[in-house]
Order: C-alpha cells, then structure tokens, then sequence
C-alpha cells in the first residue's frame, strides 16, 4: 500500500490488523520477512542507485554503500529476534515462604503496535523506508507506516513498492508496511489515535513541532526524534603537539564528508590556544571542493548558515569569529557547498553560547581555542547534547575526567578517530541528551528494537497462556533471569 492520496484511516485501520497478526507471529517468521525485503534491495540494487542520485546526488559509490548498510541492518535486527535476548524475559518463582509472600511473576517485552517512521533527507536508504526504525519495529511484531520525504519521492515510492512485495511474498499481514506522503499526512499521522509510537530524523523546528503533537495528545505516544547535534571534537596541547598535520587531515575528511550533511559531522572542535592547528587545517581542507546539497532548501540555507555565524561579534561590538578558510558568500545552490572553517576562542563562546554553539549544516567547522583544562571543562558545559563526542590526546595522557564530561553530553564517546560513520551492531548507541534525540534510546544498532516494546508482567498465569518465551521448559532456548539468575539457555 504505497500512495500518497490513501485515506489516512484506512491505512491506520490495515496497519491495527497487521500488528496483531505481526505480534502473534514469531520470531522466525518475522526473521524471514526482513530477510526477504533485505534481499530484494539488493536484488534492486542498481535500479535503486540511479533513481537515489537522481534526486540526492550523492553519488552512487556512496548510495551502493548505503544499500548495503541498510540490508545489513535488515538481517541484523532478523539476527536479534531469533537470539531471543531482546525480549528480555523475566521469571521470579512464587515464594510462598516470604514475607510478605510473593507470587509467580513473568515479564517480557511486547510490540506496542503500529509505529509511524519520517524518513531523513540525508541517508535515503539507512534512515528513510526500509531503513533502521522501519526494519527494528518490523523486527518486533509493529507494523509501520512511513512518511515519505520530500527531497526524493521517487526513491520512497519505488522501495516501498519493493518492500510491500518482499513482504507479501513472504507471507506477512497485509497492512504490515505502507507509505504516505506530504506534510499534512505526517501530521495526521502522528495524531492518529491508531499510532503507537513515532520515529523521526530530521530538523530541530520540524521534530519539535511534531514531538509537541505526540506528547499533547489525548493519549500521548513517545517520539522519537533525532534533531540537530554538533558533536565535539576536543584536542589536547600534547596530542596537537605529536599529530598537527594527522589531525588536521583528519579533521578536514571528516567534517566535509557528504558535503557536511552526516548527522555526525564534528562541529565543533576545542583546540588549545596559540596553535597552528588552524593554519594547518586550512591547509588539509584546501583541496575539498564544493560539493552539491541534498535539497534546495538545505543548499539555499548554508550560506545564510555560514553568515550569521561569521557575523558574531562581542560584548564590545568587535568580531567574536575569524574565516580561516573559504567564503561565507557563496551560491551552494547553484555551484555546490563549499568548505567554510571558523575560529573562536572559549572566552568569546562564553559570552554568547547560544549564538556560537548553534549547528550548521553543511561541510564547516568551528575551532574553539581554550586556555586550559579549567576554561575548557567550562565552555562543555554549554555545549547541548550530541549524538558524539570525540577526545584526541596523547597515550600517557589522564582523560578520565574530561571523558566523564564528555559521557554526560553524548550518546558515543570516540577516542583518537572522527565521528562520521556510525557502525551497526550490538553495542552501538547512536542517540544522546536533547536536542540531539528526544529519548534515552538508540536509532542505531541492536537495541534499536527497545524503543518499540513495552513491558508487560504477568503474575500466577498458567503456562497455557504464557509466550513461549516464559513457558517453564524454555522451548526457545533463548537467554532468561530466573529467580535473579541469568540463564543464556
């Protein structure tokens, strides 16, 4: 069910159906209507690429890779249902002896039904129709209804159409997937009383508006919302002092990759005061030409991004940003996004935070000089949440209390490497305090599935009744706590 001009009801009415059917399926079965979508995208591989950089022009090096990540994470989250730890399963034996006496308590995670996905601009296959939260809420036993977005329409409409046939191959409920399209679907969307939960990728404004219409519902729903991040990158004197140039090579791969459009780009960057750091930087980045923008809108915003930035000044009027290296005025729209690289000092951002730590999208970066460990801890102390954190020092170096910040700040702390590429696996934790997400849980990796579960007790059941996850024998042979014990099978 892939169209824009569906009645929202109807879609929502398929999509109830669907869950339960998805809930009361098990987990081997919903392992093979992701590995049957995974392998139809890349059965479709080729046509896909071409419609994707028609509309993003991101390349097709980059949008194969993409493909790949996004089938990965397909088979991963089938990887994580059959392995059976994600449903979290709980038995406390009754105690008739205790006192007060207790009773059989079970628990287990269950899907919380059908789920709305807005798919981002910035990845078109990752985090857009079949990618990370459409592919973890499936996992589970939710159904999923999409929003297109609006900077490729025809890359939503086509792997949806795959997608829907992938899985009404595999035998799933019809009504499992669909896809809508335009701003007041979305709306409707997240305030159709059918919707359980809400995942988005996109704007600080744009998520905000929608996280306000999810929690001011009658019946309130959790959103979330990836928004906006500008992940620190924090260099130590001796680490500047060993790999100037290793670092500056670094640094300028890192925050021009994708034309500055990763949700990861590092933009800000502490350096010690009295460097050559930016010169040297300057320097790497010299040869990173303009590069095209996902959307008008996005290219047409930069160069208002990079004036209001260079148009800082203090407290006495004077300029509070110096250009290293590139043009403030320049028509990304028409010639590309080119690399702009800015400097301050810690004292200038702690006069006016909440115009220099603001995020700018596209390839620019913001160098923050401090004068030590005091000024700097400081200055972290405005910067608002992130996805990433990142510290660069030297081995022998003591960074424990400066990575304690850090950790309060960010969802990964990254040592000695550059934020951009998030890997998908077990650990991963791609989310951090607001406004980089709305939640405390990851859109990324393993436990991406949380966000789409709910836990429910169950107390003196008979076994009848029970999930098999739950049942006495174990007949799934999947990872439980018995009686406060962890028993992997």
């Amino acid at each position: 069910m892939t169209t824009a001009t569906l009645d929202l009801t109807a879609v929502t009415t398929a999509a109830t159906r669907a869950a339960k059917a998805a809930a009361a399926a098990s987990d081997v079965d919903r392992a093979a209507w992701l590995h049957a979508v995974a392998d139809a995208l890349d059965t479709n591989v080729t046509e896909l690429v071409a419609i994707a950089d028609s509309e993003t022009r991101l390349g097709t090096a980059r949008l194969t890779g993409e493909v790949a990540r996004t089938t990965a994470q397909l088979r991963l989250f089938a990887t994580v249902i059959t392995e059976g730890s994600y449903l979290e399963a709980v038995i406390d034996h009754a105690d008739p002896a205790a006192t007060p006496p207790k009773p059989d308590l079970r628990r287990l995670l269950k899907p919380i039904g059908p789920v709305a996905v807005f798919s981002a601009s910035n990845f078109p296959f990752a985090f857009s129709v079949a990618g990370g939260d459409t592919a973890s809420a499936l996992a589970v036993g939710c159904s999923v209804i999409v929003k297109a977005h609006s900077g490729h329409p025809r890359l939503s409409e086509r792997t949806a159409e795959i997608v829907t046939g992938a899985l009404a191959a595999a035998g799933a409920p019809e009504g499992l997937f669909a896809l809508v399209s335009g701003r007041e679907a979305g709306t409707a969307l997240v305030q159709d009383p059918a919707i359980k939960a809400v995942g988005f990728t996109g704007s600080i404004p744009g998520g905000r508006a929608l996280f306000d219409l999810a929690v001011s519902r009658p019946e309130p729903i959790p959103f979330y919302g990836e928004l906006g991040s500008l992940n620190p990158v924090v260099i130590t004197a001796q680490a500047v002092q060993a790999r100037t140039a290793e670092l500056a090579a670094g640094l300028a791969g890192s925050f021009t990759l994708g034309a500055g459009q990763f949700c990861t780009k590092p933009g800000l960057v502490f350096i010690p005061a009295g460097t050559g750091f930016p010169a040297r930087l300057a320097e790497a980045a010299k040869d990173k030409g303009a590069a095209p923008m996902l959307t008008e809108r996005i290219a047409e915003a930069y160069p208002d991004g990079l004036r209001s930035v260079a148009s800082m000044t203090d407290a006495t009027g004077a300029a509070a940003v110096e250009v290293v290296s590139g043009s403030v005025e320049q028509d990304a729209a028409t010639n590309g996004a080119a690399p702009v690289i800015f400097r301050t000092t810690a004292t200038l951002v702690l006069e006016r935070p909440q115009e220099l730590l603001e995020e700018c999208f596209g390839p620019t970066t913001l160098l923050i000089e401090y004068s030590g460990p005091d000024q700097l801890s400081e200055v972290l102390a405005l910067v608002p949440g992130s996805l990433t954190a990142t510290v660069h020092a030297q081995p022998d170096e003591d960074v424990s209390g400066l990575v304690e910040q850090l950790a309060g700040l960010a969802g990964r702390v990254l040592f000695d490497g550059w934020p951009t590429g998030v890997a998908v696996n077990w650990a991963q934790q791609h989310g951090g305090p607001y406004p980089a997400t709305t939640s405390l849980f990851t859109s990324v990796g393993a436990t991406a599935v949380r966000r789409f579960q709910r836990p429910v007790a169950y107390q003196n059941a008979p076994e009848t009744v029970l999930h098999p996850a739950l049942r006495e024998a174990n007949p799934l042979g999947i990872p439980r706590r018995v009686d406060g014990v962890l028993v992997l099978r």
